[in-house]
């Protein structure tokens, strides 16, 4: 096998940053971080760019296509239509540098069928259909329950990685209360217990303050959204901020958009963007465990492959460069479950690199100029000759 040898300027392990910016890949994998180009080795040399790991995205649904309607458009698919969609979503976040992702929301398990499809995709970590309750958010996807404990066994013998659960309604379901939970206390308990049991984590979508409490009680590993809306405004008392913090409970922040002229977010999203993002800068000072989730697909403003907005919207927030950066890459690795292997330019990890003109620990919208990437050492996008 040859070796494979990229050359930069500087090169981003997902830690740190060093001016040793030669990266030597073998069969997949990391082998080496600087030193000298071995003479035998492919070299791929890429003056002034930097290397760092692929990107990693915590909250994507590639059953959604980010046009104006996309749980019309889904729901007009055909389960053969929706496969060629779905990879066309997958192509897309390949070249804007995501190698992984996390499918927090699929219609009856298609994000499964896709990852054993083959082909060129990132990496997948699947939830399968949303648990929700009966009429709930996203019940149309196929995972509306009143049995929460046989609803998380259905997901863990089909294969599935993480556990969603709708612990609040949510804006693409009409008809549900986003100021609501949508399961009772002992459901979440039972819930996380199961998924535990199973040795799958849980992470919750919930926008309701007493949603965002009752899951965190329940001991979820994660919370998507994180609004902390209240029928009087946004309330995140310190408290609760303070056991997110010691709990190291990963918060998905859901940021990164695709300006629209004329496009603006929805009424009740626009009315309390101010005190949310007033939270989520509080989480970020407390040395919270925040990743970028950008819930890619559902909407125009949030196209696949819009993670490099979001980790610049992390460093308007609070973030720097470099801490953006590690949410975007080995922290994010570690919350989807794959810290071993992802995440990191370090010998043994898989070689899942993105280069990109500039320098993003300093610009972090350096991110938006990928030059190339390659997924487990294969090419995927490759730079102009």
């Amino acid at each position: 096998m040859t070796f494979i040898a990229l050359r930069a300027e500087r090169l981003f392990d997902g830690l740190t940053c060093t001016n040793d910016a030669v990266l030597l890949i073998e069969d997949g994998r990391v082998v080496r971080v600087g030193g000298p180009v071995p003479p035998d080795a492919e070299l791929l040399d890429l003056p002034g760019a930097t290397l760092l790991p692929g990107l990693v995205d915590t909250h994507i649904h590639l059953a959604f296509d980010a046009s104006t309607d996309p749980v019309g458009a889904l729901a007009a698919r055909d389960p053969d239509a929706e496969q060629e969609a779905m990879a066309e979503a997958a192509a897309a976040q390949l070249r804007a540098g995501v190698t992984t992702v996390r499918d927090l929301g699929d219609r009856d398990y298609s994000a499964l069928r896709l990852r054993a499809s083959g082909g060129p995709l990132p990496t997948i970590v699947a939830a399968g259909p949303p648990i929700t309750s009966v009429g709930g958010h996203c019940h149309y996807l196929g995972g509306e329950t009143t049995d929460v404990r046989a609803a998380v066994r259905e997901r863990a013998e089909r294969g599935c990685d993480v556990i969603k659960v709708m612990a609040s309604g949510g804006g693409l379901t009409p008809g549900t209360d986003m100021l609501a939970p949508q399961f009772t206390d002992d459901d979440l308990r039972a819930l996380v217990d199961e998924a535990h049991r199973c040795g799958l984590p849980v992470t919750a979508h919930a926008h309701a303050l007493p949603a965002v409490m009752s899951a965190v009680a329940a001991g979820v590993d994660g919370i998507e959204h994180l609004t902390c809306l209240t029928a009087d405004g946004v309330e995140a008392p310190e408290a609760l901020v303070a056991e997110l913090v010691r709990r190291r409970v990963a918060i998905g922040a859901t940021v990164g958009l695709v300006p629209i002229p004329g496009m603006m977010p929805p009424p009740h999203v626009l009315k309390h963007l101010p005190a949310i993002l007033g939270t989520l800068r509080r989480l970020i000072a407390g040395g919270a465990v925040v990743v970028a989730g950008t819930d890619a697909g559902i909407g125009p403003v949030k196209p696949h492959g819009v993670l490099p907005r979001g980790l610049a919207e992390l460093v308007a927030q609070g973030m720097t460069p470099l801490d953006a950066l590690r949410a975007g890459t080995s922290t994010a690795a570690g919350v989807v479950g794959l810290g071993t292997r992802k995440g990191r330019l370090a010998p043994g990890f898989d070689a899942d690199v993105l280069a990109v003109e500039g320098d993003p620990t300093v610009d972090v919208a350096a991110l938006l100029r990928p030059l190339a990437v390659l997924r487990e050492g294969r090419p995927v996008l490759e730079p102009a000759r």
